[in-house]
């Protein structure tokens, strides 16, 4: 029988073995209609591979899964195939290189994109965690491409291969190019390798991410009610005639339930109208303290809204500059559902790393809206200060915050977001 391999194809894993497949002269075959997560849940695909995932090889000897499993297989069909260099060092520098994409490389792309587009619990310091240990591996990749063109030797390996199938997922997912600048021949490396004819036949055309996914907001399934027994039918009753009734006419359209009101909109009416500071916030480009910032005070009603510091519980993680940004990004794009009752300011203090995160949020009513903190759980990530407009020190706190004031106790400020 031919080779046969279980997979989509555009599955990065499935690439390994394909490619290696072009290079050793090895014909494999795509499963025909093979359809993710209904072909790899069949009872046959299940003998094959117990846990169901994908690739899985179908050999005439019997199946093989893991896909650089599956890519040494390929490989080893060819006697003594270039895929594995010329000498023992050379296959203990491509296994060595293998299992440093595995392990560096594809587990921390994956830790950094699969929670923003849903798979898996997004959180900003696993997240911070993962793109650091990303960088740390793309140093190394980038120290060591220095002087060479290829991982193993002077062509092309089945290290380079399953490297650049694993970078592949990054770069067209979520390494952008603001980010991969920084390893200038891990850029070169990849781009040279992609664009090989085997490679090409195998991946296509390859383009480069132009933004970082936002965080994809997942809401559980509601678990379904187990199906209600039927009744066992009775056996009928004769109905007289002067017993039937005739069936009640159903109204056309039944009345849509009226959406409950937010508890903010029930508040008394305050002085104070939002937007009103923010279209001054907005429209003021001079003489910002004599007029935005005096108009935000002559404005602000302490018994309809109230004011909070915020700091960011995990300061000492804030290690990469585009990562804290980003994370902060991400907060203000999840207080969307705030956004008629609230204005805020976010700064990220600090030239170097760690940065510092600091806020200053306006909210209507006297405390947190309980709909934010129950529904935003960057919240939790933060620590909350009422401020107190009775302190001077604190008001001019908020001053400053407002205006971006720089310095900023005593740092440069590396950005600072508005959400209005």
């Amino acid at each position: 029988m031919a080779l046969v391999l279980h997979a989509s194809s555009t599955n990065k894993n499935a690439f390994k073995a394909l490619i290696a497949a072009e290079y050793s002269g090895v014909t494999i075959e795509l499963a025909k209609n093979f359809e993710m997560g209904v072909s790899n849940k069949t009872p046959e695909f299940i003998k094959m591979n117990p846990i169901g995932k994908v690739p899985v090889l179908e050999t005439p000897e019997g199946p093989i899964f893991e896909s650089n499993a599956i890519a040494r297989y390929v490989a080893r069909l060819k006697p003594n195939n270039p895929l594995y260099g010329s000498s023992l060092i050379d296959f203990g520098h491509i296994e060595q290189w293998i299992d440093f994409a595995a392990t560096e490389i594809d587990t921390n792309i994956g830790r950094w994109l699969y929670p923003r587009l849903g798979y898996g619990v997004y959180l900003p310091p696993a997240e911070e965690a993962g793109v650091a240990a990303l960088k740390r591996a793309l140093e190394a990749l980038n120290a060591h491409l220095t002087s060479n063109t290829y991982l193993v030797g002077h062509g092309v390996t089945l290290a380079d291969i399953v490297m650049t199938c694993n970078l592949s997922m990054g770069f067209k997912g979520i390494m952008t190019k603001s980010f991969t600048s920084q390893f200038p021949h891990v850029e070169r490396y990849f781009w040279t390798l992609v664009n090989q004819p085997n490679f090409k036949k195998i991946i296509g055309d390859v383009r480069q991410a132009e933004s970082i996914p936002p965080v994809a907001s997942k809401k559980p399934a509601q678990p379904k009610e187990p199906a209600k027994p039927k009744p066992k039918e009775e056996p009928k009753k004769e109905v007289k005639k002067e017993e039937v009734k005739p069936k009640e006419v159903p109204d056309e359209e039944e009345a849509p339930k009226p959406k409950p009101k937010n508890p903010l909109d029930l508040l008394p009416p305050s002085k104070m109208i939002l937007d009103e500071w923010k279209r001054l916030y907005s429209n003021t480009k001079s003489n910002f303290r004599e007029v935005a910032i005096k108009g935000f005070w002559d404005m602000y009603d302490p018994e309809g809204y109230s004011l909070w510091f915020c700091d960011y519980k995990y300061n000492d993680e804030n290690t990469v500059s585009f990562v804290t940004l980003n994370k902060v990004s991400g907060f203000l794009q999840r207080m969307d559902l705030a956004r008629k009752y609230a204005f805020g300011k976010l700064l990220v203090i600090g030239s170097e790393a760690p940065y510092k995160v600091k806020g200053l949020w306006l909210f209507r009513g006297k405390e947190i809206p309980q709909f934010v903190l129950d529904e935003c759980y960057d919240m939790e990530l933060y620590n909350w200060t009422k401020v107190d407009i009775n302190d001077e020190a604190q008001k001019e706190r908020v001053n400053q915050m407002i205006e971006d004031a720089e310095p900023f106790e005593g740092k440069a400020l590396l950005d600072a977001k508005c959400f209005k």
